[in-house]
């Protein structure tokens, strides 16, 4: 513990290897998904210095509802848990397929087939793939902090190999969670109102703050659109391919080869579409929505820190009552009692400040990193499916031409 390096952002050196957390294995089952947590350790606080545990997605959002309950974290920003997973519309696809072999014509079947082993298969990986990412991301963040992996709650939840109190969540539950959402907000606006900020730098951070996650929400929304309409145009590959194999197949003659290679042309450039979708969706997309999950976490930062500052002021008005009260009392204990409670409360509201400083400083320099890195790493893939997609129209000119 005494050879750790303390990051100026709270986090613990990239060199240190003394807790690290992934996700080696991932099972999705009818109804949950099955994450296998791998941890290597050399803390001296762990039982041994590698496990498994087995966790499902509620018990991800049980270890995070446990830190923000933590008044001992208020001064932080909390990771933003992983979104819930849902593979429900291509799950019930690739259901359909199955129990539809037996009513299908063989002509439906195999075009049903088609579709999905071309577009419905590979999402649905894609879209799994990211899922066990996030859950990935949130243990990371949590192991990686100097506070966070010193919790007992996040070591019970790496190390003890049984299942959590969490449980999968009824419609109740889910409901439970929005009014939470929803009652967080409403305190923003209510202390936003009614307790006047004593400093502009955090002020400015909660205008700013809300104006950002509005520009993430509109980002998302657009990079979405733009995401969908790539898939469009693959799947109008898959439906010209077909038809043109189909026209083969129906009249063969002079022109079956022909319509064969342009049919097979066009396969290669749905394939090709589809991976520029699904770089565009988890360089881009990917990016914008954790962000707005952890500018979320940021403004609620902010509001607990303006909790405490209400605390603080009511603290003050409570200390000013009783001194009125007992002008000619010396040493009165309504007084020592009050100003106890306001020692107490001036004191956490300093501690909060300066730690929320430090990690709103931090939350800045960490999403500028992530964005330059994901859009970096775009533009190469872009660059890279542009020629590719260069070499196919040529390959494909190529082969027609010597048809002819």
């Amino acid at each position: 513990m005494g050879d750790r390096v303390m990051g100026d952002d709270g986090t613990v050196s990239l060199t240190d290897n003394s807790l690290i957390v992934d996700i080696s294995d991932a099972l999705s089952e009818k109804d949950k998904v099955k994450f296998t947590v791998h941890t290597r350790t050399t803390l001296k606080n762990f039982n041994k210095p590698e496990f498994h545990v087995v966790r499902q997605h509620e018990e991800f959002i049980w270890l995070h509802d446990r830190y923000e309950e933590n008044p001992v974290y208020a001064g932080y920003i909390i990771p933003p848990p992983p979104p819930r997973p849902n593979f429900d519309a291509s799950r019930e696809k690739l259901q359909r397929l199955g129990e539809g072999e037996g009513t299908m014509t063989k002509e439906e079947f195999n075009k049903m087939k088609q579709e999905l082993e071309a577009y419905e298969f590979p999402e649905y990986l894609a879209t799994f793939k990211k899922t066990v990412a996030m859950h990935e991301v949130f243990l990371t963040r949590l192991a990686s902090h100097v506070m966070f992996r010193e919790d007992e709650h996040l070591h019970v939840f790496l190390e003890f190999d049984q299942d959590l109190c969490a449980r999968p969540r009824g419609r109740f539950q889910q409901f439970g969670g929005f009014v939470k959402s929803l009652g967080s907000t409403t305190d923003q606006y209510y202390l936003n109102v009614t307790v006047r900020d004593v400093h502009d730098f955090f002020e400015k951070q909660m205008n700013s703050l809300t104006e950002y996650h509005g520009k993430l929400k509109e980002g998302t929304v657009k990079t979405d659109k733009m995401t969908e309409k790539h898939k469009e145009v693959a799947d109008s590959y898959i439906k010209i391919s077909g038809g043109l194999v189909q026209l083969a197949n129906i009249d063969p003659g002079p022109l079956d080869k022909y319509l064969m290679k342009v049919a097979d042309g066009f396969e290669k450039a749905r394939k090709l579409e589809s991976r520029v979708a699904s770089d565009e969706d988890l360089k881009l997309a990917d990016t914008l929505r954790y962000y707005m999950r952890d500018s979320q976490a940021a403004m609620a930062l902010l509001v607990r820190r303006l909790k405490c500052l209400a605390t603080y002021e009511a603290a003050n008005r409570a200390l000013e009552r009783a001194r009125q009260k007992n002008k000619d009392i010396h040493a009165a204990p309504e007084v020592q009692e009050a100003e106890k409670a306001q020692t107490e409360a001036c004191e956490r509201f300093d501690s909060i400040s300066t730690q929320a400083k430090e990690e709103l400083l931090d939350f800045k320099t960490r999403r500028l990193h992530a964005f330059r890195k994901s859009l970096i790493e775009l533009a190469e893939l872009e660059i890279k499916h542009a020629r590719t997609q260069q070499d196919l129209f040529k390959k494909s000119l190529q082969n027609l031409q010597e048809l002819m």
